[in-house]
């Protein structure tokens, strides 16, 4: 593939990028994962991607390449199973993502929990798995055994697709994201119709380039929840105004709760791996309110994975 006319489309800057076809962006994307872009050529494409933003074919073309990369699993029987990507970890507040999989899991319904870490100024979502009794797996097959056994199993990105996760281990050398951060948040290993997507975006931007990718990728008896991301992470903020679309065969679906209004609670900063399970701990076993907006968020993804 020659890179120098797509670096030249791309990066033209803000106001003179060209987008690329569905079809360029997943033959680009494909060996982007496939480690064959050489690094000079790899690095200007994706921060020219970064300065350009995806458009909408792009990601459809990026996705399919990531897709068609990524380890099957097998569905365990029931609700469909939950994904929650997890890339950030606590930095001023406990991280309240593995509550959100915890309370699903009681209630029966399955949760994947996948992703990697490499923030030197947060604290692991996998150290605070681990504290909470809730360590990765080490093959795919554990993890659909835990899934059927206790609803909930946790993968490494690696795991899950090794092309992507090198991908997203360049942000400390390049100093930014790159387009796999985004795309690994609609990362799904199961057969169609069998996941729930929890798209958890911080940027506005991000709502609006989601929001046209979602609809496509449910069609068939597809799933997915796009909302505002916690300090990165996919549970809801506990103080703001909710923020929860829907996505159903195709179709966006109402989940917005009928409070809409900001709340004043409290916030933890109980960051540490140990301390942070220990307050997950009191919530599951009702010594410590579940926050609304989790109780709203767990409705929904309930809601989305039965019905």
């Amino acid at each position: 593939m020659d890179y120098a006319p797509l670096i030249k489309e791309v990066g033209r800057g803000a106001r003179g990028a060209r987008d690329l076809t569905r079809a360029q962006a997943e033959e680009l994307f494909g060996e982007m994962l496939d480690g064959r872009v050489p690094d000079m050529e790899l690095g200007a494409l994706l921060i020219a991607m970064r300065v350009k933003g995806e458009s909408a074919d792009e990601v459809a073309g990026f996705l399919a390449a990531m897709q068609a990369r990524t380890a099957a699993m097998a569905a365990p029987t029931g609700p469909r199973t939950v994904l929650l990507p997890s890339f950030n970890g606590a930095r001023k507040q406990a991280n309240l993502m593995p509550l959100v999989a915890l309370l699903l899991a009681r209630e029966g319904v399955p949760v994947l929990i996948f992703g990697r870490h490499d923030f030197d100024s947060r604290h692991s979502p996998f150290e605070l798995l681990d504290a909470l009794q809730l360590p990765a797996s080490p093959t795919l097959a554990d993890a659909e055994v835990q899934l059927t056994a206790r609803r909930l199993a946790v993968l490494p990105l690696q795991t899950l697709n090794p092309g992507l996760n090198t991908l997203m281990a360049l942000r400390p050398r390049l100093g930014l994201r790159n387009s796999s951060h985004s795309l690994a948040k609609l990362l799904d290993p199961f057969p169609t119709g069998r996941g729930v997507r929890v798209v958890a975006v911080t940027h506005p931007e991000y709502l609006d380039s989601m929001g046209q990718a979602l609809p496509g990728l449910t069609t068939g008896g597809g799933r997915a929840l796009l909302m505002r991301a916690s300090e990165g992470e996919a549970y809801a903020h506990l103080r703001r105004k909710a923020h929860l679309i829907g996505f159903q065969d195709g179709q966006t679906a109402p989940l917005h709760p009928a409070d809409t209004t900001d709340l004043d609670w409290p916030l933890s900063n109980a960051c540490e791996p140990a301390d942070n399970a220990a307050l997950i701990r009191a919530m599951m076993d009702g010594l410590e309110a579940v926050p609304t907006r989790i109780t709203e968020q767990v409705a929904v993804l309930r809601d989305l994975a039965t019905n």
